[in-house]
């Protein structure tokens, strides 16, 4: 079974005191209460020797702030989870996971670009800034990532401040956001910006089933040139 990957300090980075106060005082689904809900930095999950790392933007309400897991317990993760499955970087078909349920990613890795539930799941620059040092700790460890996978624009732009810090990014604007669009980072990584699988684009058609398949098809191609 895959861990989450807990880096060192990240359960107390107490940094975004609008982050902190918003978890504190958001209001538990019904039925439930708030020792239900991790409330906490939600850590990346899948093995550290994956060549896939799939950003997200933040996490879920009462989704992944709730399991403590990315992209599980909402409808982006029910939507994601099955597809990635049947893409052959998921060992669980099911529309349902939670955390401890014994899925496993293969050659995987997913977190998000800002480890904790914003408001209106709106973070803002200073808090992307923040956590940028922890995508840093992330791909520190990811040695042997390939692909950067980037769900939304949110998570794409953060990522390529993140590698104009690096110095493998110069001028963000010749990285436009296009759906399935693979950008050489340096000489070793790709990054591709992809629609978000939250419950909005997939009710809108903005993204489906089989752009998803798609985008997971291309990314199993960069791995292969």
């Amino acid at each position: 079974m895959n861990d989450v990957n807990v880096l060192p300090g990240l359960l107390e980075c107490r940094r975004c005191e609008r982050l902190c106060t918003f978890m504190h005082e958001l209001k538990p689904r019904k039925g439930l209460d708030k020792s239900d809900y991790w409330n906490r930095p939600v850590p990346g999950f899948g093995p550290t020797d994956a060549r896939v790392w799939l950003v997200g933007l933040a996490p879920g309400a009462h989704g992944a702030n709730r399991t403590g897991r990315p992209f599980t317990g909402d409808g982006a993760g029910d939507f994601m989870y099955p597809l990635l499955h049947q893409t052959g970087f998921c060992s669980a078909p099911a529309d349902e996971v939670s955390a401890g349920d014994g899925l496993e990613l293969y050659d995987l890795y997913i977190s998000n670009a800002v480890k904790c539930l914003p408001p209106e799941n709106k973070p803002n620059a200073a808090e992307f800034a923040a956590c940028r040092t922890w995508l840093l700790r992330e791909w520190q460890v990811l040695k042997e990532v390939e692909v950067i996978l980037a769900l939304g624009r949110g998570a794409f732009t953060s990522m390529l401040h993140f590698f104009k810090e690096q110095g493998r990014v110069t001028r963000l604007a010749n990285y436009p956001f296009i759906h399935a669009e693979a950008y050489k980072i340096g000489e070793t990584q790709w990054l591709v910006p992809c629609y978000h699988t939250s419950r909005y684009n997939i009710q809108t058609g903005r993204m489906t089933a089989q752009m998803f398949v798609d985008v997971c098809a291309q990314v199993n191609t960069l791995l292969h040139k």
